[in-house]
C-alpha cells in the first residue's frame, strides 16, 4: 500500500474519532442544528491531510499554512453563530476542531505515531470532561499547590542543579539530592491521593494503610493519640502493626527502583518481618472485634517546609555516611545509617544505596538498609510507648519483637548460605 494513502487513513481516523466523541456529546440535539459531528470532523482530519501532501509535492508551506487559516476562519465563524443561537461561551469544540487538522497535518507531513498518540489523547481528554470538571470541584487549594509545588520541583529546578559529587568524598550530589527528594514526595502523594480518594470514613484499615505510605512513623503517633481515649485499643495496635508492614513493603519498593542488587540481602528479612507485622496486625484487629473507629490521617507531603527537611537530612546523611564509610569503612556506613534511620528511614536508606556506586560492597550496603529499618522500628515504638496508652503499645511491641526475630533469623540464614 503507498504509505501516503495509509497517512491519509490515519488523518481521517484521528478526525473520526475526535468527532465520534463530539457527535455522542451532542447525540441529542436536532438535526443539522450543530456546526461539527462525526463526519465533519473526520473530513476536517482528511482536509488537513491533503493539505500537508499539498504543500510537500509543491514545496510551498503557504499552502497547508493558508489551507488552516481558512479552515479556523469558517469553522470558528460557524460556531459562533451556533454558540450565539445557544447562549453557548464554550470554545471546546473549536479548540478541537484546530487540534484535528493540526493532527491531520502532522499524520501526513511529520511524525504518523505523534499524531496518532495526539489524536488518541484529544479524544480521552474530551470524553473525560465530566471527570475532569468531578475532581476539579473536589480539588483544594492545598492540593492543587502541591501538583505546582511538584511541577516545578521535577522541570525546573531538577534540571538546573549540578550532576556531580561536591565533596572530598563523594557522597553530597546535588542533583541526586534533589531528584530522590522528588521520587520520595511523589511516593508520599500516592499515599495521600489514596485516602483523599477513598475518604478516612471508610475504616481504619484503609487510612493507616494508606497513611503508611506517607509516613508510618505520623500513622503510629497518630493512632496512639487516638488510642488513648478509645475503650478498645487493640484495632489501633493492630492498624500501627499493619502500617509497620507497609514502611518495609516501601523500603523494598524503594531499594527495588534504586539499586536492585541490594535487594537479595534486604528483601528476605524485610520480607520476613513484613509477614510477621502483618500476621500480628490481623490478630489485633480480629480479637478487637471491629474496625476501629476514626484512623490516621495522611498530610499533605507537599508541604514545603517539611520537604526541604528532608532534602537537607537527606544531603547531611549522605554526606556523612560516605565520609564515615571511606574512613572506618562498614562498621561506619552502619552506625550512620542506624542513627539517621531513627529520625528519617527514607533518608537513610536513600544515603546508603547511593555508596554502592562509590565501591561499598552490596552486602555492607544492605546490612546498613536493615540497621536503619530496625532503628525506625524503635523510634516508632518510643513514639508509641511516649504517646499511647499500654493497651496499645504492649501489643505493638510484641509485634515489633517478633517481626525483629523473624527478620534476624532470616538474616542469619541469608549470611550462613
Amino acid at each position: 500500500m503507498d504509505p501516503l494513502i495509509a497517512r491519509f487513513g490515519l488523518a481521517l481516523a484521528i478526525g473520526l474519532l475526535v468527532g465520534l466523541e463530539r457527535g455522542w456529546q451532542e447525540r441529542d440535539a436536532p438535526d443539522r442544528s450543530r456546526t461539527a459531528g462525526i463526519r465533519t470532523f473526520g473530513i476536517s482530519g482528511l482536509l488537513a491531510g491533503v493539505m500537508a501532501a499539498l504543500a510537500s509535492a509543491l514545496s510551498a508551506v503557504s499552502v497547508l499554512v493558508g489551507g488552516f487559516i481558512a479552515f479556523a476562519a469558517i469553522f470558528a465563524l460557524y460556531k459562533a453563530r451556533e454558540a450565539a443561537h445557544d447562549e453557548d461561551f464554550s470554545v471546546t469544540s473549536v479548540i478541537a476542531g484546530l487540534a484535528v487538522f493540526a493532527l491531520g497535518a502532522l499524520s501526513v507531513a511529520g511524525d504518523y505515531r505523534a499524531a496518532a498518540a495526539g489524536g488518541a489523547a484529544l479524544a480521552a481528554i474530551l470524553a473525560s470532561r465530566q471527570i475532569l470538571h468531578g475532581l476539579l470541584k473536589r480539588l483544594t487549594w492545598i492540593e492543587l499547590r502541591s501538583a505546582l509545588i511538584l511541577a516545578v520541583m521535577t522541570a525546573i529546578i531538577l534540571p538546573l542543579l549540578p550532576n556531580r559529587t561536591m565533596d572530598p568524598w563523594g557522597g553530597f550530589n546535588p542533583w541526586e539530592v534533589w531528584f530522590l527528594t522528588v521520587l520520595m514526595a511523589s511516593i508520599s502523594f500516592a499515599g495521600y491521593v489514596a485516602v483523599r480518594l477513598l475518604g478516612n470514613t471508610r475504616g481504619l484499615l484503609v487510612s493507616s494503610l494508606a497513611g503508611a505510605i506517607v509516613s508510618s512513623t505520623a500513622v503510629t503517633l497518630a493512632l496512639a493519640r487516638n488510642a488513648a481515649p478509645a475503650s478498645n485499643p487493640l484495632p489501633l495496635a493492630g492498624a500501627a502493626a499493619l502500617a509497620a508492614m507497609v514502611s518495609l513493603l516501601r523500603v523494598c519498593a524503594v531499594v527495588l527502583i534504586i539499586e536492585p542488587s541490594v535487594l537479595a540481602w534486604v528483601g528476605i528479612p524485610a520480607g520476613s518481618a513484613a509477614v510477621v507485622f502483618a500476621s500480628c496486625g490481623a490478630l489485633l484487629l480480629a480479637r478487637g472485634g471491629r474496625n476501629g473507629e476514626g484512623g490516621a490521617v495522611a498530610h499533605n507531603p507537599f508541604e514545603l517546609g517539611p520537604l526541604l527537611l528532608f532534602a537537607l537530612a537527606f544531603a547531611v546523611v549522605a554526606t556523612a555516611s560516605a565520609g564515615l564509610a571511606a574512613h572506618f569503612g562498614g562498621r561506619g556506613l552502619l552506625a550512620s545509617s542506624m542513627l539517621a534511620g531513627a529520625f528519617d528511614v527514607d533518608a537513610s536508606v536513600l544515603g546508603a544505596l547511593r555508596l554502592v556506586k562509590h565501591s561499598v560492597s552490596v552486602e555492607t550496603v544492605g546490612q546498613a538498609v536493615l540497621g536503619a529499618l530496625a532503628a525506625n522500628a524503635v523510634g516508632r515504638l518510643s513514639l508509641a510507648v511516649f504517646a499511647g496508652p499500654i493497651g496499645f503499645w504492649l501489643p505493638l511491641a510484641g509485634a515489633t519483637l517478633a517481626a525483629a526475630i523473624a527478620g534476624t533469623a532470616a538474616m542469619l540464614l541469608l549470611a550462613s548460605g
